[in-house]
């Protein structure tokens, strides 16, 4: 593991990136010092962050790592010590309808249409979005009258993330927003998460889908242990913690230690670096070749006599600093640890604020819910 991660890294603004915005004014959400226990195990351990109006912000770590506690505290919907503000409130005292919520796990009566629901959920605001341009945006206008039991995993979650945007709120939270949706599903939710940013929403993302989080998010904050312990641009982790870029050759005999130095040797003669050359599970992989070394790479390979079926070259990317800075085997702390990542903790948040910060759904049905 890097042990650069230990670094307070995230203390400081992502290079080019204003705290509090562009304009220079006050953050629009505000962590310091954030601190949450569930019996001896901490969930959140000193959390610093703060997050710019218009600021698509990425929230990452392992299952455990405290991702969800924080988002709780941050709506109120759960106590948590320290300095916690959000458009310079207290979390509970902030007007609901300035809020979007979307829970991890959130189960709205399962017996309503995708267009009940969303028509209900606006229905507890003053002012609220049209419906049906809703559901367009999410993708789910042409299954709109169909029960919510009877729709899949990801209609579901594409239903509910409409319910957490239909009072058009200054800050939206998503903790998980993609979870089990199909590419096509995922495109509109993304299109929607970047137009919403485009016209000055404040987006709090969380999700375990690195390539989402590169694409939306303006910052990331990698949470591990309850701490963040790195933040900033992903461009900015990627260069810091990424890694270096590989070429990775699958090759039809074992990779043997010899191949690995003959390799290594024609490598570093012909881009004239002392590389990095490993066995791999499918052959051999190449550190630090850059897109024009790429042709010199090869013959390197030809050199040392290596026969190979296939060959890919690829960058760093986010999900290679999570790794760096997580470990790829990720030990959730102490035995039955917080119930933070768990289905209950997500049932808990779905009870105490629904999607945009309203009343829970299972107080009051809408219309047709008897059915």
């Amino acid at each position: 593991m890097d042990e650069t991660a230990t670094a307070d890294a995230g203390d400081a603004p992502a290079e080019g990136a204003t705290p509090g915005g562009p304009d220079g004014g006050d953050p629009v959400v505000v962590g310091e010092g954030v601190r949450k226990s569930y019996g001896d195990v901490d969930a959140l351990d000193g959390v610093d962050l703060d997050v710019a109006a218009g600021e698509v912000f990425g929230l990452i770590g392992p299952n455990g790592a405290g991702k969800t506690t924080l988002v709780r505290a941050l709506t109120g919907t759960t106590e948590a010590e320290g300095g916690l503000r959000v458009f310079g409130e207290p979390p509970r005292e902030v007007d609901p309808s300035r809020i979007g919520l979307l829970p991890q796990s959130f189960d709205p009566p399962a017996r309503l249409t995708a267009r009940e629901l969303v028509d209900y959920y606006g229905g507890l605001y003053d002012a609220a979005r049209d419906t049906e341009a809703v559901l367009d945006d999410v993708g789910m206008a042409d299954d709109a009258d169909a029960w919510y039991e009877t729709l899949s995993g990801g209609q579901r979650r594409r239903t509910c993330v409409a319910t957490a945007v239909v009072n058009d709120p200054d800050l939206l939270f998503l903790d998980e927003p993609t979870t089990g949706i199909d590419p096509a599903g995922r495109r509109a939710i993304h299109r929607l998460i970047e137009r919403l940013a485009a016209d000055g929403t404040t987006v709090f993302l969380t999700s375990h889908a690195m390539d989402e989080v590169e694409r939306l998010a303006d910052r990331v904050a990698m949470l591990r242990d309850g701490r963040v312990v790195a933040s900033g641009a992903p461009d900015r982790l990627v260069t810091e913690h990424g890694g270096a870029p590989r070429l990775d050759a699958a090759t039809a005999a074992p990779t043997t230690e010899g191949v690995v130095e003959a390799v290594a040797a024609g490598v570093r003669d012909r881009l004239g670096t002392d590389p990095t050359v490993e066995a791999t599970d499918d052959g051999l992989r190449v550190w630090g070749v850059r897109p024009e070394a790429i042709g010199d790479a090869v013959d390197a390979l030809d050199d040392a006599g290596v026969a190979f079926d296939s060959l890919s070259w690829s960058e760093p990317s986010l999900e290679d600093v999570y790794l760096r800075l997580t470990g790829e085997e990720y030990a959730r702390r102490g035995d039955g640890g917080p119930p933070d990542e768990a289905a209950g903790e997500g049932r808990r948040a779905a009870d105490d604020a629904t999607p945009g910060g309203g009343r829970a759904a299972d107080d009051a049905t809408p219309d047709g819910g008897d059915r």
